[in-house]
């Protein structure tokens, strides 16, 4: 029996759509977004929703992501989205009545870091981008108005997330294997924090009732080597030949010249020739929870 009232912002998302069907079986859902389907059309970031009603439990995923902002507009959107967005959904439920809980869908991106091993939750939040700057400063928002406001708070902080076509660093590794344009450096040694899109369906039951901040990925950390191998068999193609790193070095240099277009540059070479990895001890001892093995699970569409 549905019992349960959840209010799901940003349900029309990569996350959104992977995870709503699930969460569908054991809560009465209404979503809040910029799709033709929800229930409350609406843009967060410009303006405080019209609620028709109380929730139980607000599942507020909606947010900008996956790009690099050129402009102070383009930065502007993210702390439109993100920060803003979080206030006046906030401002929106003092109006209806406060939910019991509230589970926020932040980043690891907020500890701003490029490379290192197992970061767990007290690793400073050092992010200063737009993202994980709008990203912190809801995070900060949060944890005032729900202590005020007697609301059981919990904060996610996913890793890279696998699905059916997966959006950012993953879905770029997907298309690059596809098209032949990948490249993998000195063996793909490099690892990487994962986490399977279904569990954070799993994870919201638990959640709504403990309440806690927390990094979310697979205890497996696969190397890139193992995401290449996993990806090239399900399209058919054959392993990316890897390069020894003295030519990639080489090749991203050209590559910040040639741009956006180049399968590689600078940026992107530290990234994929350095790891970075999350613990993940502290969920699992919190909420008693195992996450799906990304290795075993992950199909691309």
């Amino acid at each position: 029996m549905k019992n349960k009232k959840m209010l799901f912002t940003g349900a029309s998302g990569f996350i959104g759509n992977n995870i709503k069907p699930i969460l569908s079986l054991s809560y009465d859902i209404k979503t809040l977004g910029m799709a033709s389907t929800d229930d409350y059309f609406l843009n967060l970031g410009n303006e405080v929703p019209d609620l028709k009603e109380k929730f139980d439990i607000i599942l507020h995923a909606a947010g900008k992501a996956h790009t690099v902002p050129k402009t102070k507009e383009e930065n502007k959107v993210f702390f439109d989205i993100n920060f803003q967005g979080t206030k006046n959904l906030c401002l929106a439920l003092e109006k209806t009545g406060v939910p019991s809980s509230f589970i926020f869908l932040s980043t690891v991106a907020v500890y701003g870091l490029e490379f290192g091993d197992y970061i767990n939750e007290d690793y400073p939040l050092n992010g200063d981008t737009p993202y994980a700057l709008s990203k912190i400063k809801a995070e900060d928002y949060l944890i005032d108005w729900c202590r005020v406001n007697g609301v059981l708070l919990s904060i996610i902080r996913p890793s890279l997330i696998a699905g059916p076509n997966p959006p950012g660093n993953l879905g770029k590794m997907i298309n690059g294997i596809k098209t032949g344009l990948y490249l993998s450096i000195s063996g793909g040694k490099a690892r990487k924090s994962v986490l399977m899109v279904q569990d954070i369906a799993n994870l919201i039951p638990l959640l709504a009732k403990k309440g806690g901040i927390y990094n979310v990925c697979d205890t497996e950390q696969p190397t890139f080597r193992d995401l290449e191998i996993l990806i090239s068999k399900q399209l058919g193609k054959p392993n990316p030949i890897s390069i020894p790193i003295w030519i990639a070095k080489y090749l991203a240099k050209i590559g910040d010249f040639v741009g956006s277009k180049s399968p590689i540059c600078t940026s992107k070479f530290d990234k994929i020739t350095k790891s970075l990895t999350f613990s993940n001890e502290k969920i699992r001892l919190a909420l008693d929870w195992e996450p799906i093995n990304v290795l075993h699970n992950f199909k691309i569409k």
